[in-house]
């Protein structure tokens, strides 16, 4: 399967609302609350300026996004990477994730929290991305683990 990414712009924040919608609402319904799901317009438009994220196309179908957010001195915090239900399972996130360290050659760290619960999500992580597990902590109600990556 082609992948090609190109990186979101304001007009794509509708898109990107119904993306983050599809991939995180089971996460919603399971913790009650979710920061990717139910973002209004406004909310996304600042937050495609002030973390730059990449639509992810198979055949120039838009499936999921990723963004890898500069935190300087070579540090990169994933802050979000979300492939829609119907595209999960088939790679991308990897290949995604791959595409975006060649994005960003000169990293040195790049750290990701996900529930602590969710354990599709931490074998993701660690076994197809190579990520390391960190601390545990609470975010609202929802336990998160830290991942990191460093070289």
């Amino acid at each position: 399967m082609e992948l090609n990414y190109r990186k979101a712009v304001q007009d794509d924040a509708e898109l990107l609302i119904e993306m983050y919608n599809a991939a995180f609402h089971a996460d919603y319904i399971r913790y009650g609350e979710c920061p990717a799901y139910g973002k209004t317009k406004e909310a996304m438009e600042l937050s495609i300026a002030g973390f730059p994220k990449y639509i992810i196309l198979s055949k120039e179908v838009p499936v999921g996004v990723i963004s890898l957010v500069n935190r300087g001195d070579r540090q990169y915090h994933l802050g979000c990477l979300c492939i829609i239900p119907e595209y999960q399972g088939k790679g991308i996130g990897s290949r995604a994730f791959r595409h975006m360290l060649s994005v960003f050659p000169d990293w040195k760290r790049i750290t990701l929290e996900t529930p602590a619960d969710k354990e599709e999500n931490i074998a993701f992580y660690t076994k197809k991305c190579g990520f390391h597990t960190g601390n545990k902590e609470m975010d609202g109600n929802v336990e998160v683990i830290t991942f990191y990556m460093e070289r």
